[in-house]
């Protein structure tokens, strides 16, 4: 099963965030990891949830703009150098990272690093094939 990430747009006002995080809460729907970007008018908040089926009708319900997009997680050593040795890869195959976030394990050993590429299936291809675990998304959502 292919990791699901969920990206909501937000108008930049107070509030706004809290609202989609007061939706996600009422629905029980837990935040494995997050990702806001914001200009002066809007945000674009990513979010890895368990269920991004479930988070996407709820959110949708109460009147947030809400797409799903796959993304590719791969775990990292919490070393110097472990995050360069993936995006190395990726740049020896000639893949464009659009944009990555981290976070870390329950274990605490290792990092997961998200990352949207401008191709998923050839990303993940390349990391396979340099021997990198892509996680699936039992992985990922903590299941």
């Amino acid at each position: 099963m292919e990791v699901k990430q969920i990206s909501l747009f937000l108008e930049n006002k107070k509030g706004r965030l809290w609202e989609a995080m007061d939706v996600l809460a009422k629905a029980k729907i837990n935040i494995r990891a997050l990702s806001i970007a914001d200009t002066s008018d809007f945000g674009i908040l990513r979010l890895i949830v368990p269920d991004p089926d479930k988070a996407k009708k709820v959110l949708t319900k109460s009147n947030f703009t809400v797409r799903e997009n796959d993304v590719i997680a791969v775990g990292v050593s919490d070393k110097p150098g472990g995050l360069a040795g993936i995006l190395k890869i990726l740049t020896d195959a000639d893949i464009n990272v659009e944009y990555m976030y981290a976070f870390v394990e329950k274990s605490g050993e290792k990092a997961i690093v998200v990352l949207r590429t401008d191709s998923i299936s050839n990303g993940k291809k390349a990391l396979k094939k340099a021997g990198i675990t892509v996680l699936s998304s039992r992985d990922v959502y903590g299941l």
